[in-house]
């Protein structure tokens, strides 16, 4: 005689699934973990709507009434590459607010507004959600134009800006103009558009291992989880906003948002950076500023902000305090 059947019944397996997937349901990590959005935004992150609906991650750290310190990331990263700043500045006292740029990081990938104007307006949209007044702004590459514009067109109209500073930044102009002889031809940029529509990912690992950090030249130390950080921050953004953003941080001209900036501004620029070449940009962009100060620094590279956050960390926080 065969021994009774130990098979479940498909009828018997559908409960027994679904009365385990309400027991786990109830658990606090689980619950966390499949928040959902609202209409209001996603409920688990901070964010702000911009008047086109787009919404903008942030991160605001520190004591509320303390002096507000806003980074502004490059191209193509987010709010992440700001850490050693972010951590630095807030154990010693400041609010430090970063945000990630429409499209990069956990912002909405929208499909449109990737030029500076949005840049600046959706970090204004940030500033006045958080009420920030009195406030330094830091901009690093693309995040410089951003500054930039945004201090010229919102921060210094609207009474909310202390300082800026702009390291490593793109303006007045990457692009070869007329007015700008000495910068790099469009076919450059050209060939940044190919290749990150050819494949973004492997241009996403090539651009920090090579000149982002000075990974390229003889005797430098290669930092592996620096470079897998740069290519994560990457991936995690729009290929659409990363396409834009290239004729964005490449072909503004941003000569009138210098001339029209008048609070204290510290340029800081690398003299080995091999993505934003000093000559073509901060020793250009210093002559254009009202209160204007320069300084550089022999053999740093275009990510200094990261490798060499030590130096870079002590002469932001001697100008702030200035």
């Amino acid at each position: 005689m065969n021994p009774p059947s130990t098979a479940l019944t498909r009828r018997e397996a559908v409960e027994r699934t679904a009365t385990a997937l309400l027991a786990l349901s109830t658990l606090p990590h689980l619950a966390a973990a499949t928040t959902r959005p609202t209409a209001e935004g996603p409920m688990n992150m901070a964010t702000v709507r911009t008047s086109d609906g787009t919404e903008i991650f942030f991160k605001d750290w520190g004591p509320r009434d303390a002096q507000p310190v806003m980074f502004h990331h490059g191209w193509p990263l987010s709010s992440d590459d700001w850490d050693a700043q972010m951590l630095f500045f807030v154990q010693r006292g400041f609010r430090v607010v970063a945000h990630d740029r429409r499209g990069h990081g956990r912002s909405a990938q929208v499909a449109d507004g990737h030029d500076m104007d949005h840049y600046a307006a959706d970090a204004f949209a940030v500033a006045e959600h958080l009420d920030l007044r009195n406030a330094v702004h830091i901009g690093h590459s693309t995040g410089g134009g951003e500054v930039a514009r945004y201090v010229a067109k919102h921060g210094e109209p609207a009474g909310r800006v202390a300082k800026a500073v702009l390291v490593a930044a793109v303006p007045p102009i990457m692009m070869k103009t007329a007015a700008y002889p000495g910068g790099l031809p469009i076919e450059v940029f050209d060939g940044f558009r190919n290749a990150l529509a050819a494949n973004r990912a492997q241009f996403f690992r090539d651009v920090p291992a090579g000149p982002f950090y000075g990974f390229n030249r003889p005797g430098a130390v290669v930092h592996e989880g620096v470079i897998q950080n740069w290519w994560r921050q990457g991936m995690m953004g729009s290929a659409k906003a990363h396409y834009d953003g290239i004729k964005a941080f490449s072909e503004t001209d941003q000569t009138e948002d210098l001339k029209a900036i008048s609070v204290p501004t510290l340029v800081m620029h690398g003299e080995d950076d091999q993505i934003v070449p000093i000559d073509n940009s901060a020793r250009l962009a210093v002559r254009l500023l009202k209160n204007g100060t320069l300084k550089t620094y022999p053999g740093f590279s275009h990510g200094m902000l990261t490798v060499n956050a030590d130096v870079l960390n002590a002469d932001l926080l001697a100008f702030i305090r200035s």
